[in-house]
């Protein structure tokens, strides 16, 4: 089971990576016909602007993976174990309602939307309110793995790093890829 969710999630880097070159591409090569042909490709702003929608929102899913988004753990820190692993379930519940919400809202959206076609491209609307579901299922699933994990212990919550502190954190750690709880203790 590890090596299918670790080949998902290398699947979803190389989607992201896929999306950002065709941006470049797009975007770049969008500039240089409007400068040395005075044309452009009509699709080209469309384009780049649905492919960077869907990679913030797999990047978000593989960060909320990694956890790698930036938050303040100091009140934990300084919280008996017992009030940690409180406030961490609490702040994992209120995680799911908001990640329900977002599923919730971007599936009407998508089903209202089905109909509608972008101008330039004529792609479906619901393609573009898709990402918000590609983000919200992995992601409810991740909080509700990580929430199982701190409930039955597996998760350390005073020792464990659910967040980072900074930026220059993100940028210099090496992210290994939690274990999913399997035997872990600490991520």
């Amino acid at each position: 089971m590890t090596r299918i969710i670790d080949f998902y999630f290398l699947g979803l880097k190389a989607i992201i990576a896929f999306l950002l070159a065709a941006m470049v591409v797009l975007v770049f090569g969008n500039v240089v016909l409007r400068y040395a042909l005075n044309q452009g490709i009509t699709s080209s702003e469309e384009l780049s602007r649905v492919f960077f929608i869907w990679l913030t929102f797999l990047g978000a899913v593989v960060a909320m993976r990694e956890h790698g988004h930036l938050g303040v753990d100091s009140l934990l820190k300084r919280l008996p174990p017992a009030g940690a692993k409180l406030a961490v379930l609490s702040g994992q519940g209120l995680m799911l309602v908001a990640t329900a919400l977002m599923i919730s809202g971007s599936w009407t959206q998508t089903l209202i939307n089905l109909p509608a076609t972008m101008p330039a491209t004529g792609l479906s609307m619901g393609f573009f309110y898709g990402a918000g579901l590609a983000f919200g299922i992995p992601t409810f699933l991740i909080i509700l793995w990580d929430a199982f994990c701190v409930a039955t212990g597996r998760i350390d919550v005073t020792t464990a790093q659910l967040v980072l502190d900074s930026e220059e954190q993100v940028a210099l750690d090496d992210h290994p890829v939690p274990a999913l709880g399997i035997g872990a203790t600490k991520i």
